[in-house]
């Protein structure tokens, strides 16, 4: 069982890092906190390359924690807030499939990390080296509260963003004037050589 949950944290944390360093370097074929940053204006997460940045952080460093198996209920708590953002703001007015652009893989990864919050590092993590037992009902349902609450803060800041600015995406207007201007409109950070 040991080694089933050291795998398990060793990919989804290495992705989840690989993810953060996308907004935070422009690693991975990423496209840096300029790029990403106009996106997340694009969705409402104001102001947008701050957004990019703390995103980028949770996601790097909550996947760090998770490789290394240290303080496990805060790196789970950190991917299910971050990663239940993502599902809601992203992906989520296009359904459960990631085919469509749903959010399948988010949701997908915030459910890991809720399990993986409930059985605990493992014996191959630095939280058994340092004799921390944090596993059971306790750790789980305490991780997933404060990223479902995490989660809820930053969606409840993205809604009221939204509704000051009448809409969080560009309409079709705005983008022929942006393109007769000449003036670049940020795409999505997800889909490589695409403009708006």
């Amino acid at each position: 069982m040991a080694e089933g949950l050291f795998f398990l944290r060793l990919f989804l944390g290495v992705l989840l890092f690989a993810h953060g360093t996308q907004k935070l370097f422009g690693w991975f074929g990423g496209h840096g906190p300029d790029a990403t940053g106009g996106f997340f204006e694009q969705v409402g997460h104001r102001p947008g390359k701050q957004m990019a940045i703390l995103a980028g952080l949770s996601e790097a460093g909550g996947g760090t924690l998770l490789v290394l198996g240290l303080l496990n209920p805060l790196a789970c708590a950190i991917i299910i807030g971050v990663m239940v953002t993502a599902a809601v703001s992203v992906h989520g007015d296009k359904g459960l499939w990631a085919t469509n652009g749903g959010y399948e893989l988010p949701l997908t990864n915030a459910v890991i990390a809720g399990a993986l919050a409930f059985t605990g590092a493992g014996s191959f993590s630095f939280d058994n080296a340092i004799g921390l037992h944090l596993s059971g009902w306790l750790w789980g349902i305490g991780a997933v509260v404060v990223g479902l609450v995490g989660a809820g803060v930053q969606l409840a800041r993205r809604e009221s963003t939204v509704q000051d600015t009448g809409d969080a995406y560009p309409d079709e207007a705005e983008i022929e004037t942006a393109q007769a201007e000449q003036v670049d409109v940020p795409a999505d950070p997800a889909s490589p050589g695409t403009t708006r």
